[in-house]
Order: structure tokens, then C-alpha cells, then sequence
């Protein structure tokens, strides 16, 4: 992973977790500008793989889906923000 996608990958698990609430795809994008959807979508669901967000979709039209950090992902925001703060100090 390079620097500035683990930057944004960073900031997605801390935007989830902002407030314990759910987030829902369009939250996200509002959030990390930067990101495409296709890239936004693709990583989501690595991490929903990976058990580090829980996906919940509801049965409605418009579809709705919401993220959320589960207690592993939750775990792993404070490893990366260490990464991230190792790695602002660190620039070459």
C-alpha cells in the first residue's frame, strides 16, 4: 500500500468510527473527495472481507447500505494512526 492509500484508508476506518455510527456510501465519498467510487466501493469490500467493517443493507427502494467498523477494525485505527504520524515525520 502506498503512502497516500494508506492515508485514505486511514481516514475511511476514522470516518466510519467518527460518532459509533453507521455510514452510509455517499458519507464516505463527502468525506475523502479524493477517491472515486469504483476505488471507494472496491475498497469497502476488502475490508468487509477482511472483517474490518460490517456491511448492513436494507431491503428498500432507493437500496441502502450502511458501514460500520466492527471491533477488529476499530482496533486497527490506532496502528494507523501511528503509521501515518511515523510517516509525516519521516519524509524524505
Amino acid at each position: 500500500m502506498k503512502g497516500r492509500e494508506l492515508v485514505e484508508f486511514n481516514e475511511m476506518l476514522e470516518y466510519i468510527d467518527v460518532l459509533h455510527r453507521q455510514r452510509r456510501i455517499s458519507e464516505l465519498k463527502k468525506y475523502i473527495n479524493e477517491i472515486s467510487y469504483k476505488t471507494l466501493s472496491s475498497t469497502l469490500k476488502e475490508l468487509e472481507a477482511d472483517q474490518l467493517v460490517h456491511r448492513k443493507e436494507y431491503p428498500q427502494i432507493p437500496p441502502k447500505v450502511e458501514y460500520s467498523l466492527t471491533e477488529r477494525g476499530k482496533s486497527l485505527v490506532p496502528i494507523l494512526d501511528g503509521m501515518c504520524e511515523w510517516g509525516d515525520k519521516n519524509r524524505l
